[in-house]
């Protein structure tokens, strides 16, 4: 009797090294998603930046605010009166949330402004906690 076929050994063989497999493929992904939110934070950090910038050049001052949790409710969007729900002529039409369970806090002053917002890795340098300013971004004291 010549009979082909895998035996069970060779199948429980290929199946573990397909669960490996499948299992590393998971870690990367996860750590590669981290990163990308990452970096969606550091950029949207520098869009608001930007859009401060435009309205104290404007302005002479920045918004004022204390607390106040961008891209949510009174934080959607900037215009030359600040932070408000709704803008008529926006230096940003959408002021962008955290792309997940953190969020961005705005406090502010004539003169200055920082931003907090919470990095889940290390990129650049940049890890945990971290202030946006008018001086850049950098790790919370």
């Amino acid at each position: 009797m010549n009979k082909k076929g895998f035996t069970l050994i060779e199948l429980l063989v290929v199946i573990a090294i397909i669960g490996l497999l499948s299992t590393l493929a998971v870690v990367a992904l996860g750590s590669a998603r981290e990163k990308a939110r990452d970096s969606k934070r550091l950029s949207d950090l520098k869009q608001v930046q930007t859009a401060l910038e435009l309205n104290y050049t404007d302005n002479g001052s920045y918004p004022d605010g204390t607390g106040l949790v961008l891209g949510g409710t009174g934080a959607a969007c900037l215009d030359v009166d600040g932070f408000a729900d709704t803008c008529t002529d926006p230096y940003m039409g959408l002021v962008p949330s955290d792309p997940s369970d953190f969020a961005y806090t705005y406090t502010a002053a004539s003169s200055t402004y920082t931003i907090t917002a919470t990095l889940e890795g290390d990129v650049n340098g940049l890890t945990g906690a971290i202030e946006a300013s008018p001086s850049g971004i950098q790790n919370a004291p």
